[in-house]
């Protein structure tokens, strides 16, 4: 980094074919930093790849389907901004501070939103699907 002055404008993206295959490399980056070092990402995975193929051949509508799928989905995005909120805090500073709990304590409490959102969708879903037949 020869010039800290303008270390932002050097990391910004020029565009074009090649911004493309770099977001791709930085993405599986942060798909493979989260299976190596975040538990709670590693115990989705063991329910969410499971249940997210099985969506695809639960016999329901394709708009349905997509439903079923996406939420599963979300659960894993939010748990990747918890976490990177989560490293980012630790990298700023290991000591406790009451913010710091707070940020934590959000991107934990989003988490958890994002599962009882996709819990409601697939009980509602199964449920009109095979609840009156029960």
């Amino acid at each position: 980094m020869s010039d800290p002055e303008n270390y932002g404008e050097q990391m910004k993206s020029k565009g074009g074919l090649s911004r493309v295959f770099k977001a791709l490399g930085y993405t599986w980056d942060g798909l493979k930093a989260a299976a190596q070092h975040e538990e709670a990402f590693k115990q989705e995975l063991i329910i969410i790849v499971p249940l997210s193929i099985a969506a695809w051949f639960v016999p329901v509508s394709i708009l349905e389907r997509a439903l079923l799928f996406s939420v599963l989905q979300l659960i894993l995005i939010v748990e990747l901004i918890n976490s990177a909120i989560e490293a980012n805090t630790d990298h700023i500073s290991l000591e406790r501070h009451p913010l710091a709990k707070r940020a934590k304590d959000m991107g934990s409490a989003a988490v958890f939103l994002a599962i009882v959102i996709a819990a409601a969708c697939w009980i509602c879903v199964l449920w009109q699907k095979y609840g009156s037949h029960v």
